[in-house]
């Protein structure tokens, strides 16, 4: 019986192993393939272009024509179209023959009604466009909002901004909506706090009700990881609860999110961190400092080069690595320049590659890495 539970255990982490697995996108001879955790190919350096995995499929260039492969390398989707984006929510756009559609995994085609210009679905709803007004599809191509409102914008945490005439609001993914647009300026939803702009007064909602803070010229969006987030008043930035309570005065130069307890501020040219009551974390004094990661470790920079501290403030990898821009160019978002999920991507010698908390190389140096993906989900 021990033997069989024992088997039957493997059997499970075996399983669980495989569904959790996480592939980053990696270039190396100018050929693009994927890498695991363990810094292995699973997918060898093989295709002309590629992107990250966006669940169990990828898109890779084949003679200069896009398909989509799985998490073995094998081609899912043939690659026979011109241009593709990723999938989300089980669909993905395809140009092919001058036209754009949008396929499931097995390559269908969805039948959605006729718009003007196409977009990806996100959040399980994708945009339909009328002429001048827009409105949502769902994933079964059934029209959920007619086209009625001059702009959506992208979902977060389940909603979306959405502008009607000169103003905006906010609706979730069924088209309904949560905040009338009734504000020049509204921020993205979050459980901690939602702000937002009438007139000249920037404020925040509570209970749907239009708070405006005294003196405030600018606020930034509340995210999940804190109670706070940071607005500008005479030219300094302090930090608002979601009531549009000053918790932090205003008296810094710039500033960063929270997140794992602390937010980078910048007083002159100096960047430091402090906790949610104010108070600063050691006495170190830093060219730029980006947010903590979830695991405790913030990036800081001197000079031109990155390395980590620990939240007692202790440097525990050296600076000596370049962590800001992504495989195309892209600036990352602050989140990104971190630690995610115990590695953080770098750059070191013009070659780029990950390290895990102890400041160990991830397998080896590639010509281009991208961030892990979970292909499970």
């Amino acid at each position: 019986m021990k033997a069989i539970f024992s088997s039957v255990l493997i059997l499970l982490l075996g399983i669980t192993a495989v569904s959790a697995q996480e592939l980053a996108l990696v270039r190396d001879n100018d050929l693009f393939g994927y890498i695991n955790k363990s810094g292995e190919y699973v997918i060898q350096p093989q295709f002309e272009k590629a992107d990250s995995f966006s669940g169990k499929m990828a898109a890779a260039m084949k003679d200069k024509k896009w398909g989509f492969i799985n998490t073995s390398g094998e081609w899912v989707i043939q690659p026979e179209y011109e241009r593709v984006k990723a999938f989300n929510s089980g669909y993905a756009l395809v140009f092919q023959n001058d036209q754009w559609k949008y396929i499931n995994a097995k390559g269908e085609t969805l039948n959605t009604p006729a718009s003007e210009k196409y977009y990806d679905f996100d959040n399980g709803v994708a945009i339909l466009r009328s002429g001048e007004k827009i409105g949502l599809i769902d994933t079964n191509g059934k029209t959920i909002l007619e086209p009625k409102y001059d702009e959506i914008k992208g979902f977060n945490n389940g909603h979306a901004k959405f502008k009607s005439g000169e103003t905006w609001g906010l609706m979730n993914t069924k088209g309904e909506v949560v905040v009338p647009a009734e504000y020049n300026e509204i921020g993205d939803f979050s459980k901690n706090g939602i702000w937002a702009r009438k007139g000249e007064s920037f404020g925040v909602l509570i209970n749907g009700t239009f708070t405006p803070i005294n003196g405030v010229d600018k606020i930034w969006d509340f995210t999940n990881d804190s109670q706070l987030t940071y607005a500008r008043s005479n030219k300094k930035m302090g930090f608002i609860n979601g009531k549009g309570e000053w918790v932090i005065q205003p008296a810094y130069d710039k500033a960063r999110a929270f997140n794992a307890g602390f937010a980078p501020v910048n007083e002159g040219k100096v960047w430091s961190y402090i906790n949610e009551k104010g108070e600063k974390l050691g006495n170190n004094g830093y060219a730029d400092a980006e947010i903590f990661s979830d695991n405790g470790l913030a990036p800081v920079k001197e000079k031109k080069l990155w390395g980590f501290i620990d939240k007692s403030g202790k440097l525990v990898i050296p600076m000596e690595y370049d962590i800001s821009i992504g495989m195309f160019g892209f600036l990352q978002s602050g989140s990104d320049k971190g630690f995610i999920d115990g590695l953080a991507r770098v750059k070191k010698n013009k070659q780029w590659g990950f390290i895990d908390e102890k400041g160990q190389v991830l397998g080896k140096w590639h010509q281009n890495a991208e961030a892990f993906v979970d292909t499970s989900k």
